[in-house]
């Protein structure tokens, strides 16, 4: 085995044949790392993007966190409902894209399509610059290299995924378990002493600003928005169902219940301790900002070991984040490119039994954003969560729709249509509240993507329309071609060409250009080396076809030539036979020129139905 072939074997994993792919499928415990990876490290920054909103409002503003986050809780489980059902309706995956596009229509479901994949890209970068993020916060001499942490992450993560969905959750077990865990721990800590009567921060905080304004309906409204950022990522489970070992839809469901149940009590508890702690959200952008997961953990369990393990499972889990994106990406766009709205090569499994160039693709779109914004969350999160929001209206709506076409199920169509309708005014809210700020890149890129996705699909249309047949072959229309082969002297090349040209048909024409006025050598060797040989083998002697060329052309005058051969027969296909040199290293390439390659892109460009060519490679002895 070469050196090269065991180190892609060694970072990325032997290749899989596809009857192992049972074995690469998952239960629930690795399921919840590698789809709930996004969902449950929301619970860092979801509160914590509410509170800053409130900090206008001073201590005021905390007590408003509990009815807040109780709200988001009682929409995240409406969407959990409605995820459900859509595991049981459609346990091939897809999401909101298959939902939308089977009950609302392809338009629907080609915006669900570019919302969700524009959600998973930022998901990607916002993950990864968060946790860069939180890392340079607690190392501020690590600022200059932000791009390069992220860009370094993100390599890494691509390593990770591309061993398969198996090992990935093997890896991302650890740190994601660890932070669910001492987050409940510290939840359970800290609810005891509230229960107890005594929620004194055991080290100090910094006391909240006074109150410079007052809580209204708008500002409300978008504090709301702000904490529903810790609902992305909720609509990975019922996209990667197929990725669930038999039974598939149990399996997923249950992966789906423990994320959600974690992150509401996540969600809940964390608001709880802030109000009863009185923990409040700093400036971002100030001197002395400090996160609030950072401050509550100090208020309940100090500043011990507990503390630096909690941080740093937060730090970890934050940067992993994006491990979702991975997960679900390669999959939505498989489910597109089913549909003709992406190209097929998104169909193609890998050497893991992954469909690589999703991979690929994220991962070139995600470096280009954090290249682009310098890896800073703030620049990153206004473009944030509307994609996400969008895909659940639609596959709510989509599901109402569903229910009604099998007959009707009242309940359930409540249940729909009550979560179609919060999270289309929360998509509304995020849009206006965040537009200015940046979230009009998104919906413009989500407009862009639909007309690209449309452009895509007219093309399938348009070759399926001209290429399939719905008749038997006609055997009176095969007949032999006219081939035609280009030859510049008689060598090996030109041998090997011509002895395929004379097993093909009876009509070969072999062009040579004459770039000089002198008398050319291979004229003249014609009648001795092919013609005359030929003649007493009783073999068909091709015709030789000069072409002068006083400018030195020598492609031109014989495209020129075939597309005037091709006008002359009219039923008669073709062929054109180009001779080539094959060389063994890359470095020997540009030792010779390279007017076979131009020829054939030429003729492939200009040519039409009946012009067909063939390359003739004579590949050059190792020796």
């Amino acid at each position: 085995m070469a050196i090269s072939t065991r180190i892609v074997n060694l970072l990325f994993g032997r290749p899989l044949a596809t009857s192992e792919e049972r074995a690469e499928h998952i239960g629930p415990i690795a399921g919840i790392p590698i789809f709930g990876l996004d969902a449950l490290s929301s619970a860092a920054y979801g509160p914590e993007a509410a509170l800053t909103l409130l900090i206008p409002l001073g201590l005021a503003g905390v007590q408003y966190i509990v009815p807040i986050s109780t709200a988001i809780v009682v929409l995240l489980g409406i969407v959990y409902f409605s995820y459900r059902q859509t595991i049981e309706a459609y346990p091939h995956g897809g999401g909101s894209y298959t939902v939308a596009t089977e009950n609302l229509g392809p338009n629907a479901g080609l915006l669900a399509a570019a919302a969700l994949m524009i959600d998973y890209i930022l998901t990607a970068a916002v993950g990864i610059s968060a946790g860069v993020g939180a890392l340079i916060s607690a190392v501020p001499s690590l600022q200059p290299h932000t791009l390069q942490l992220c860009l370094g992450v993100l390599l890494l993560l691509t390593i990770i995924n591309m061993r398969g969905v198996h090992d990935t959750g093997v890896v991302f077990m650890i740190p994601t378990y660890l932070f669910a865990g001492t987050l409940l721990i510290l939840i359970a800590v800290g609810t005891w002493n509230v229960l107890a009567g005594h929620p004194h921060p055991v080290t100090p905080l910094p006391a909240l600003p006074p109150a410079t304004a007052v809580l209204g309906f708008w500002l409300m409204l978008k504090v709301f928005s702000s904490g529903c950022t810790a609902m992305t990522g909720v609509e990975a489970v019922s996209n990667g169902v197929m990725a669930f070992r038999d039974d598939t839809r149990k399996n997923a469901k249950i992966t789906l219940t423990i994320i959600i149940v974690l992150l509401a009590i996540l969600l809940i508890g964390i608001a709880v301790l802030c109000r009863a702690y009185g923990v409040g959200a700093t400036d971002p952008g100030g001197a002395h900002y400090e996160s609030v997961l950072s401050m509550l953990t100090r208020a309940v369990m100090g500043h011990g070991w507990f503390y630096y393990v909690t941080i740093g499972s937060v730090l970890l889990v934050l940067a992993l984040s994006a491990n979702t994106a991975f997960a679900d990406f390669p999959r939505l766009t498989r489910a597109i490119a089913l549909n003709n709205y992406l190209p097929h090569v998104f169909l193609l499994r890998g050497r893991r039994l992954l469909y690589s160039w999703g991979i690929y693709v994220l991962v070139a779109l995600t470096a280009l954003l954090l290249t682009i914004f310098g890896g800073v969350t703030d620049r990153l999160i206004p473009l944030y969560a509307i994609g996400a929001f969008m895909a659940f209206t639609l596959s709510q709506a989509g599901m109402v729709m569903h229910w009604k076409r099998q007959g009707g199920a009242p309940f359930r169509m409540a249940m729909n249509g009550l979560g179609a309708f919060a999270t289309g005014i929360t998509t509304l809210v995020v849009l206006v509240a965040k537009f200015v700020e940046g979230a009009w890149i998104t919906a413009l890129l989500v407009a862009l993507m639909i007309v690209a996705m449309r452009a895509v699909n007219k093309h399938y249309l348009r070759v399926a329309r001209e290429t399939d047949l719905d008749r038997p072959i006609v055997a009176a229309e095969v007949t032999k071609p006219v081939v035609v082969v280009p030859i510049d002297r008689w060598s090996r090349i030109t041998e090997k060409a011509l002895s395929f040209a004379l097993s093909m048909s009876d009509d070969i024409r072999c062009v040579h250009v004459q770039i000089g006025e002198e008398t050319d050598p291979f004229c003249a060797e014609w009648e001795q080396n092919i013609a005359s040989p030929l003649r007493k083998a009783g073999k068909c002697v091709p015709k030789l076809i000069t072409l002068k060329s006083p400018y030195r052309y020598i492609l031109q005058p014989v495209v020129d030539y075939v597309l005037g051969v091709e006008k002359e027969t009219e039923y008669h296909k073709v062929c054109v036979l180009v001779p080539e040199l094959v060389v063994r290293h890359w470095w020997e390439g540009v030792l010779h020129n390279r007017r076979a390659d131009l020829l054939k892109v030429i003729l492939l460009l200009r040519g039409n139905r009946r012009i067909i060519v063939i390359n003739i490679p004579w590949y050059l002895d190792r020796a």
